[in-house]
């Protein structure tokens, strides 16, 4: 992405009406914007992070508003540039009407308004904040869960770059150790040996495997679950998604076919969100009552094809069907199911779990929550989730990626240092180089190493403002 340095601004609050609203200009010389909009007395006598409460004014020096402006002076700033924040009332209009006042009072020194994320964008660049901690200012925002909120908010405050970079810190001094190797083969150092290369490298890898663990549980809060209901009609998926929910969502009936389009309701199970996904009952096309209903059986099996879980709903008291054996045969094979025999009420069983080869086995009523509890560890169990007490990363899809790649190239580090050769042995120089790649792979989580394209994709994601 190509870079714009010219002053920005922009409302920083959300859409809609409130208490308060913040217009946010940013750059590297905004006196005039100051003494335009509040005033020539006060505007350019703003204290550095002092509130001053003064009139907002228009061109022709009417009041358009009343309340706090903050001065923050470069590079003591979000952005680190210099920043000016007009706190006024929350009113749509009104801060529409004091954006474009500082838009005109800027005009001269070319102030635009801001792209979605520029302002953070800016606060990365003048290393205010790491990539890993940009993403975790939008991660804070779009949190779901309470927990997501905390896992984020470690990002934010550099905690996961801090571990990146340990660990960073760490391969850097072992490709130290193998450098001086390689450049002064004739000290004949046994370099394996003696700096305990195998040791340093099994320890950064025990590392890495931890932040990975970690980065995939935080991966988890971020982005929670899909959850699929599917099965045939009246099996039960709609009592089930209400009982999950703890209100009545969807609609129950005796008659088949009641569910005609997916419902879905996010819910929490421990600080995980979860979207449950209520779908048609699933029968044959030719039976189906209407349209409608054939249209919603296709989405059922387009939602199957997205799930991270596939709930299998089935009948305990009337036993398994060819219609069930059918339904089954077509989820996609690398989506974990299972099967979940509803109406124990009925059928006389008692709540219970059976791990099979093919599928995880439930028994429960959905009417009287008997085994609800069974339900909700088994979909944390299936996904991997482990509650360990320890502080999770807010991992992106791309932080797995990399950490993954990371250690992948560790791994072929560690081969090549089980060869006992001479120091200036290829191997030598090809465990140098897994070394760097492993380096490189992990600095791109913080943004030492980062294509331009992938920040516009990043910058992009953030709402007008921040």
């Amino acid at each position: 992405m190509t870079f714009d340095s010219s002053p920005i601004a922009a409302i920083a609050t959300a859409p809609g009406r409130g208490g308060i609203g913040v217009v946010r200009v940013s750059g590297k010389n905004l006196s005039s914007v100051m003494t335009a909009v509040c005033g020539a007395d006060k505007g350019s006598s703003l204290q550095a992070r002092h509130a001053t409460y003064l009139n907002f004014l228009n061109t022709d020096g009417s009041v358009i508003d009343q309340g706090l402006a903050i001065y923050f002076k470069a590079p003591h700033s979000y952005t680190g540039e210099d920043v000016l924040e007009l706190q006024g009332h929350g009113g749509p209009v009104v801060l529409q009407m004091l954006l474009t006042r500082c838009l005109e009072a800027g005009a001269d020194i070319g102030l635009r308004m801001a792209e979605p994320g520029e302002f953070t964008h800016r606060a990365f660049l003048n290393d205010k904040l790491d990539l890993a901690q940009a993403e975790g200012v939008i991660d804070l925002i779009e949190a779901s869960t309470e927990a997501a909120a905390k896992s984020a908010s470690q990002s934010l405050s550099g905690a996961f770059s801090k571990t990146i970079q340990t660990l960073v810190d760490k391969i850097i001094n072992l490709r130290m150790l193998v450098e001086a190797t390689l450049d002064f083969p004739e000290e004949e150092i046994d370099f394996l040996e003696k700096s305990d290369a195998r040791g340093q490298l099994n320890g950064i890898r025990e590392a890495l495997q931890k932040v990975f663990s970690q980065a995939s549980q935080g991966a988890l809060l971020r982005d929670g679950l899909n959850i699929v209901l599917a099965g045939q009609p009246n099996v039960g998926k709609s009592s089930l998604l209400n009982a999950l929910a703890g209100s009545d969502i969807a609609i129950v009936t005796a008659i088949a076919g009641t569910t005609r389009d997916k419902v879905i309701e996010t819910i929490q199970i421990e600080g995980i969100p979860v979207n449950v996904i209520d779908t048609a009952g699933i029968r044959d096309a030719a039976d189906a009552v209407d349209e409608v209903e054939r249209i919603g059986i296709e989405r059922t099996w387009a939602a199957v094809q997205t799930a991270d879980v596939i709930v299998h709903m089935l009948d305990a008291n009337r036993g398994p069907t060819k219609g069930d054996e059918e339904i089954a045969a077509r989820f996609p094979a690398n989506v974990p199911v299972m099967r979940i025999w509803n109406k124990i009420d009925l059928s006389g069983h008692r709540p219970a779990i059976d791990r099979m080869p093919d599928a995880t086995h439930i028994y429960l009523s959905a009417t009287d929550l008997l085994g609800m509890d069974l339900l909700r560890g088994e979909l944390l169990h299936l996904v991997g989730w482990q509650q360990t007490g320890e502080s999770l990363y807010m991992a992106r899809e791309r932080h797995l990626i990399a950490l993954k790649s990371a250690h992948d190239h560790l791994e072929m580090a560690a081969q090549h240092a089980a060869h006992d050769s001479e120091a200036t042995d290829p191997a030598l120089d090809l465990f140098a180089e897994e070394l760097r790649l492993a380096q490189d792979r992990l600095s791109s989580i913080t943004g030492e190493f980062t294509s331009d394209d992938l920040l516009g994709v990043i910058f992009s994601r953030f709402c007008i403002g921040k």
